[in-house]
């Protein structure tokens, strides 16, 4: 079967046929040249440009020329930004045969399942993510142009802290260098328990082990971590700092000054789990009634968000996009930024740079992705809408493009 059939066939048992029609390759011709016109550009830095056009060859934009010709793509009367990076999504996470949360489906079916949550996160305008869910063949198979969907960066398994059973730091270290031998792009690391009731579960001793050895595999290091946890986590040199909530303001001061990333939620999750509570109470670390599921939500929606509100009032706190987005959210991932601006007092233009250029900046890949710039990668979206005046916008993303590849058109035609 060629490459192409398998994919439409792939995408149509994923429910997306009429789409699938628009991919005839993985791979942008070489030296291909497109242009895309457009009257407003947010080019991920907080820049607004207008009425230029960008000019693509192959996988990357070689130039912003406002004369180019012919135009390909009428972007105009649209909003024009740089596909979203999502720094912390489950990408295999779905929802079982049962219709409930982690229940059980064959291997067949995850898979299936896997490439269906990439499909829809690409579609909804992300073109870059990372998962906090191994996804190692999954991130393998979209870069060899086998599925479509976004960029993924992952971990291979993630590091439950339990105290002394741990490990040593020894042996903490030598579970990095396997993580590293696995595949794996980041060290996931679980240094406190839940929001409201979860204690410090590593030593200093232990995080310092940890994230000292990934930095020197080249390995980032992301930690799930309230309260105590922290400051911890940040004095011990690790990457980025998940959730945070408990966090007090010298703690946030100390992230500022050691360039420690913070990775909040705005309120999108929770949302999720109330949206979906049927499917969700009752399983693993769930409460277990939907009565018991939206009294424990609802309050964590407000101290998330406190929390926000909070930590974008700290001067030079590096902020990043972060949904944590699980089954029900895949494809919505953007409804975290409407919960930023709209709940949290988060400027639109910071919520939006905080999944491009300063995204691309946590991951260390800030000279490939996250920017409508020269030599960077064609990743590139239009909404229909101004998400600046409305940041409801980011739900219509009508264009999508990753490295060249136009998956979503949506807009008018080119310009006659």
């Amino acid at each position: 079967m060629r490459f192409t059939k398998m994919m439409l066939v792939i995408l149509s048992l994923l429910g997306v046929c009429a789409q699938a029609q628009q991919i005839s390759s993985q791979t942008p011709a070489r030296g291909k040249r497109i242009v895309i016109a457009a009257s407003v550009i947010l080019d991920g830095k907080g820049r607004a440009l207008r009425d230029t056009r960008i000019v693509i060859e192959g996988a990357k934009i070689v130039a912003l020329d406002p004369k180019a010709a012919p135009v390909d793509y009428d972007l105009r009367g649209l909003t024009v930004a740089p596909g979203w990076i999502d720094m912390h999504t489950h990408i295999t996470s779905s929802f079982g045969s049962d219709g409930k949360f982690a229940g059980e489906v064959t291997a067949e079916e995850s898979n299936y399942q896997a490439a269906s949550n990439a499909w829809v996160t690409l579609l909804g305008g992300f073109t870059t993510v990372q998962t906090m869910s191994g996804a190692v063949g999954l991130r393998d198979a979209i870069a060899k142009g086998l599925l479509p969907g976004p960029r993924i960066l992952t971990i291979f398994e993630g590091l439950a802290g339990r105290g002394e059973q741990t490990g040593t730091p020894d042996e903490l270290r030598a579970y990095v260098r396997k993580q590293k031998e696995a595949g794996a792009d980041i060290i996931k690391i679980y240094a406190s328990g839940g929001m409201t009731r979860g204690a410090k579960t590593l030593s200093q001793e232990q995080l310092n082990a940890v994230c000292d050895e990934a930095k020197k595999l080249g390995l980032r290091t992301h930690v799930h971590a309230y309260r105590d946890a922290v400051p911890a986590a940040t004095l011990a040199g690790c990457t980025q700092i998940e959730h945070g909530v408990g966090a007090t303001d010298d703690d946030l001061k100390l992230m500022v000054e050691k360039g420690t990333y913070l990775d909040p939620q705005g309120g999108a999750l929770f949302e999720n789990y109330m949206l979906n509570k049927a499917r969700y109470a009752g399983r693993p670390f769930f409460p277990k009634t939907e009565e018991e599921l939206l009294a424990a939500y609802k309050p964590a929606v407000a101290l998330s968000q406190e929390f926000l509100r909070r930590a974008a009032k700290v001067k030079g706190l590096k902020i990043v996009f972060g949904s944590d987005a699980l089954a029900g959210l895949h494809g919505r991932n953007a409804e975290e930024f409407i919960h930023r601006v709209r709940d949290c007092g988060v400027e639109p233009m910071a919520a939006l740079v905080s999944a491009n250029s300063l995204a691309a900046e946590a991951m260390g890949m800030a000279d490939q992705i996250g920017s409508i710039a020269p030599g960077l990668q064609a990743d590139i979206i239009a909404l229909d809408g101004d998400p600046l005046k409305d940041i409801t916008a980011v739900r219509r993303v009508v264009f999508v493009m990753k490295g060249g590849v136009v998956y979503k058109h949506a807009a008018r035609g080119a310009i006659p």
